[in-house]
């Protein structure tokens, strides 16, 4: 048995993206490798687990943790999306899912695998069964990316919309760390503000949200709700920044406040999206922007 931080279950997308001129390019992305990138970035221990069609093994490939800790199970079908980007900040999009991965099992957690933290970074609603939450409940932390509880796909033309979650107040309380961005929080609670939607998803029975913004990130638990300012110089690695931002605070929760969490997250998303792809800078490298550009102290209690 290796215990890990955190275990992230999610499909690998093979995302067929066209910017707003047109112009069309086909990349492996998917919460699990943006997440998993920036927790092991920061040094933490990280499982992938993920469910691929047999022959489309190299999509593991996208992977920058060690391989051995990438734990494939079978699937009949692998999620593929393309995303139509609007504007050219790529705020706007339209999203069609192409294939929809197959849904992941509790019989699909590896034996071999615990975590302090179960990290659900799915992609469209029904990646999981509601008592996969509530299993993974009963041996460590949940956390989970509520994205995967709102966006579905039309059965016919696979075009995705949002919905709001019907069994949000039966699964919250099993979840001790929730992210939304601010669109999704507004879906969930009936409110554009957001410092009242995180008061509004804690009295669900999450024990601590992470809201998303394009100016910047915030987390409430119940008692204390921080805000940390987003900094990047550009937004050419836009694509990820919620996974990679919600990944590092929940490592970086395991040792540290909540202030010096949303810190690093935001400060490495903050650099993350300075260049496309995941993140694959060090934590040194971290450090230095940190200096840089956040040599204040720019953790806020609201």
């Amino acid at each position: 048995m290796k215990i890990y931080d955190t275990a992230i279950i999610g499909h690998v997308s093979e995302d067929i993206n066209t910017d707003f001129k047109g112009n069309t390019i086909r990349i492996l992305g998917g919460a699990v490798i943006y997440a998993s990138a920036a927790a092991y970035a920061l040094g933490h221990t990280v499982a992938a687990v993920t469910k691929i069609v047999p022959g489309d093994e190299a999509r593991t490939h996208a992977f920058i943790i060690p391989q051995e800790d990438v734990f494939i199970r079978p699937a009949v079908r692998s999620t593929s999306i393309s995303n139509r980007y609007l504007t050219e900040d790529k705020e706007r999009r339209v999203c069609r899912c192409i294939s929809h991965g197959d849904a992941f099992r509790i019989a699909d957690l590896p034996a071999s695998v615990s975590a302090k933290i179960y990290h659900f970074a799915g992609l469209i609603f029904g990646d999981y069964p509601d008592e996969l939450i509530k299993y993974c409940a009963g041996k460590g932390d949940i956390a989970l990316d509520v994205q995967t509880c709102l966006r579905h796909s039309d059965p016919d033309t696979g075009e995705m919309y949002f919905r709001d979650w019907r069994v949000k107040r039966e699964l919250l309380p099993f979840v001790r760390y929730l992210k939304t961005d601010a669109a999704e929080a507004e879906i969930l609670t009936g409110t554009a503000d957001r410092y009242e939607a995180a008061r509004i998803l804690h009295a669900y029975g999450a024990r601590e949200v992470l809201i998303t913004h394009n100016t910047e990130v915030l987390a409430f638990d119940g008692e204390r709700l921080f805000t940390c300012p987003i900094r990047a110089r550009n937004l050419s690695g836009r694509t990820g920044r919620g996974d990679t931002t919600f990944s590092a605070y929940i490592n970086e929760r395991l040792g540290n406040d909540i202030p010096a969490a949303l810190l690093t997250a935001t400060a490495l998303v903050s650099l993350k999206m300075e260049t496309p792809g995941q993140y694959r800078g060090t934590r040194a490298d971290l450090d230095a922007y940190l200096a840089a550009l956040y040599p204040d102290e720019p953790v806020t209690a609201v």
